[in-house]
């Protein structure tokens, strides 16, 4: 039988991990996440305590976190369960409404500072057109980065999380890792 070994989506068996001045980037590769989506007329679901966000906003609770991604659409994520059938499970939680497994197909870098909030916003500034002031603690967006598409979260002041496609892996967090070692020179 062949020797199956899980790898991340920068193709280590461990999670990449980079500290550049202030700022560390890590591969997130714990992180599940499945898209949930309401059917027409259904009132939005609570799935593991979670209030379902509004436009342009995150919520998490317990491990586990919500952001918009469209009209009664959001991605739900899980900390620590992406080995796992989070889609199943979430699905368990509201069998009302459509849940797609995403887990595979996104890459997760997460991005903190060890002195607050400018660093982030530094980071920001060199690689997607938005204000950094805009995206505040508890909002998330939809952007271009380079010529990829990906989601920013940002989860404190000193924490932003950036989800790109996983075919894509490798070119998003080359992009990340030179804007930050452009701001550690």
């Amino acid at each position: 039988m062949t020797d199956l070994t899980p790898v991340t989506a920068l193709g280590g068996t461990v999670p990449r991990s980079e500290v550049f001045g202030a700022l560390s980037i890590t591969e997130n590769a714990g992180l599940a996440l499945a898209s949930l989506s309401l059917r027409q007329g259904q009132l939005a679901p609570a799935p593991f305590g979670l209030v379902l966000p509004d436009v342009s906003q995150t919520v998490s609770t317990g491990g586990y976190g919500a952001f918009w991604t469209g009209r009664d659409q959001w991605m739900i994520e899980a900390e620590g369960q992406g080995d796992s059938d989070f889609a199943a499970r979430l699905k368990a939680e509201v069998p009302e409404a459509t849940v797609t497994e995403q887990t595979d197909g996104f890459a997760a870098f997460e991005i903190q500072s060890s002195a607050g909030a400018a660093p982030i916003e530094a980071l920001m500034h060199k690689l997607v057109n938005i204000d950094p002031k805009a995206l505040g603690v508890g909002r998330a967006t939809r952007t271009g980065l380079e010529h990829m598409t990906v989601f920013l979260i940002r989860r404190a002041d000193d924490r932003l999380a950036v989800i790109g496609m996983r075919t894509l892996a490798g070119s998003l967090w080359h992009a990340l890792a030179v804007a930050a070692r452009r701001l550690e020179a």
